[in-house]
């Protein structure tokens, strides 16, 4: 085996990957406070062609020299919304027919590997607060809660960690699986 060149890994362009096709995934950062998370977020946005990422509450917003230092440029890629309640993101989103979906550990909620999506639908994904998680309006108004099953002494991924586990799971249920 020999490692690729980074010429030969054939990756889009900004313009080229704005114009492309999109998965149909909006990323929701709900109070996110650590810069590292959020530029890892959009990074993971841009791998996995996320149609946007919503910034609400305390998330901070680009261009930052913090966020930029682990999305790599995925802020010039993908694109984003800033709002400044959380709720006014998912009322928006309701109205245009997504499927909101927050990441937590809520009474029912549905293990990662039973959800399946369905090609067709839009969703909406919920990253919650890293300490306080996705407020409780917000999954009130949530359709499904996923929970990533964990089995050692923390009770948590790292958001940005269950963001990435979240969107490559349902990115290859809607595009690779064969029904």
């Amino acid at each position: 085996m020999r490692k690729l060149k980074m010429w030969e890994l054939r990756r889009k362009t900004v313009e080229e990957f704005r114009l492309g096709d999109k998965s149909p995934f909006i990323i929701v950062l709900d109070n996110i406070r650590s810069l590292n998370n959020i530029g890892s977020v959009f990074r993971t946005a841009d791998c996995l062609k996320a149609e946007a990422v919503y910034l609400c509450g305390i998330t901070a917003t680009p261009p930052h020299r913090d966020i930029h230092k682990t999305a790599l440029g995925a802020t010039e890629s993908v694109g984003w919304k800033y709002y400044k309640n959380t709720l006014d993101a998912i009322n928006e989103l309701k109205s245009s027919a997504y499927t909101i979906i927050s990441l937590e550990q809520v009474e029912g909620s549905t293990p990662l590997q039973d959800f399946k999506p369905e090609k067709g639908f839009k969703y909406a994904l919920v990253f919650g607060h890293e300490v306080k998680g996705v407020q409780q309006d917000i999954i009130d108004l949530s359709d499904h809660c996923l929970e990533i099953p964990q089995f050692g002494t923390k009770h948590s991924f790292n958001v940005s960690v269950s963001a990435g586990i979240v969107l490559w799971d349902m990115f290859t249920k809607l595009y690779y699986l064969k029904e």
